[in-house]
């Protein structure tokens, strides 16, 4: 049996609590600033014109802490690093124009979720603004923000995200090289994670 209208979906939970829909901001406040000024991990969330054949994506970014930049309550800069180039995400951002951010802080089970507009800039001005010792990147994701709001610890408590207790080590799995040689087949070399690690660090 599936749900298949809203009304259904909404007979099964209770009304949602009035903080919980007051939260929802429709710009950056001093706390929402502070906290992705500390984030160093944000998931690029996004969908092409089609999103229900499945063209969906959410895409990880990562960097120094503050390396998504503030430009004022409704302006995040979000520089793109060298990554594998299917460029998933930034299609969808070309074809649909929107985005959902998800910034995680190391060690805080709250998270926060920004949605907005966006667009991919390549001024001189946006680049110089996310250029670091590193590189200056190609173009920059240039959000435009609508709605912004802390997400409750639940999710992160139950996992345990950030407990050393937690923490699994990388060898319970193949590495990444020899798990895509297992899925492609074919001539793609079996990497050890020593091999990717050093080849990841000529462009991190």
């Amino acid at each position: 049996m599936h749900i298949t209208t809203l009304q259904d979906l909404r007979a099964l939970y209770a009304p949602a609590r009035e903080r919980s829909v007051k939260k929802q901001m429709s710009s950056l406040d001093v706390h929402a600033t502070r906290f992705i000024g500390l984030s160093p991990l944000v998931v690029v969330a996004s969908a092409g014109m089609d999103a229900a054949a499945g063209l969906l994506d959410a895409s990880p970014r990562g960097g120094a802490p503050g390396f998504v930049k503030v430009l004022d309550a409704h302006t995040l800069l979000i520089p793109d690093a060298p990554g594998n180039n299917r460029l998933d995400s930034l299609e969808n951002i070309v074809l649909t124009g929107h985005t959902g951010l998800l910034f995680l802080l190391p060690g805080v089970d709250e998270t926060l979720r920004v949605n907005g507009t966006a667009v991919l800039s390549t001024s001189a001005e946006d680049i110089a603004r996310c250029t670091d010792e590193k590189r200056a990147p190609k173009l920059v994701i240039r959000v435009t923000v609508q709605a912004a709001y802390l997400h409750c610890a639940k999710a992160l408590m139950r996992s345990s995200l950030w407990s050393h207790e937690a923490q699994v080590s990388r060898n319970v799995m193949p590495s990444m090289g020899e798990m895509m040689k297992d899925q492609i087949g074919g001539d793609i070399p079996a990497e050890t994670q020593e091999q990717m690690l050093a080849r990841y660090a000529q462009d991190l």
